[in-house]
């Protein structure tokens, strides 16, 4: 038989035991009606804008980051790439770039999509990237560099380097002539962008719909002045 104060006790043990379960349960009812994660989102935005599909004419497939998908924009196919002469392809995620480290999401870098981009069978890649590479060591750069040449030997390759979104401003020197230097050494054509004076969003990092019109129409300009080239084969 229980005495009073152990018959308060067990009451009590047993209400604070109903108040975490119905606490856990809001809590797993509230994360369930969370929407995406922000790598999930950036899968869904990589897909979307991979199921768009612009222009005519010779086959382009853009490989990049959040510029080339769009992120920030009201439409996805706004995004900077479809301003490209040609029958644009892209095959972006955000946040990913040229080194391994550069995203978080996983294994998203520009080489591990590149197999699978390739599945479009264009005679022409434009790699756009840079500004997710911004902390990432030199070593880290030429490596996955040196890896998506290798996927990409037997296409026409050109490298649209980073352009200068103030967020990242103070590192886009080392990366764009990091990258410049690659692309020497690898034989292919290397567009910089990072004197171009464009229009971001408030996060400094991201282009407006004006920016992105701004940047493609740059870009394309930029490669009309300059040949696709077939990457080196250089030893791994």
């Amino acid at each position: 038989m229980l005495h009073r104060g152990n018959l308060r006790r067990v009451v009590g043990v047993s209400t604070i035991a109903v108040l975490i379960a119905a606490l856990m349960a809001f809590y797993v009812a509230d994360y369930a009606d969370a929407g995406p994660t922000r790598c999930q989102q950036h899968r869904l935005d990589a897909r979307e804008r991979a199921g768009v599909v612009t222009g005519r004419g010779e086959r382009v497939l853009v490989i990049g980051d959040s510029w080339s998908v769009g992120l920030g924009l009201d439409d996805l196919a706004g995004s900077w790439a479809a301003r490209l002469p040609g029958e644009v392809h892209v095959r972006g995620f955000s946040g990913s770039g040229f080194s391994a480290g550069a995203s978080g999401c996983g294994r998203v870098s520009f080489h591990d999509r590149a197999p699978t981009a390739l599945g479009v069978r264009p005679p022409l890649v434009v790699v756009e990237g840079g500004l997710n590479d911004y902390d990432q060591p030199a070593r880290a750069i030429d490596r996955g560099f040196r890896e998506l040449m290798a996927d990409l030997a037997g296409a026409r390759v050109v490298v649209v380097g980073p352009a200068t979104a103030p967020l990242r401003a103070g590192a886009v020197p080392r990366v764009d002539e990091r990258l410049a230097v690659l692309a020497d050494l690898y034989g292919v054509p290397y567009v910089r962008t990072s004197d171009l004076d464009l229009d971001y969003l408030d996060d400094r990092l991201h282009l407006t719909d004006r920016g992105h019109r701004e940047f493609g129409d740059a870009v394309a300009d930029r490669l009309a002045g300059v040949t696709p080239a077939r990457p080196a084969l250089l030893g791994r």
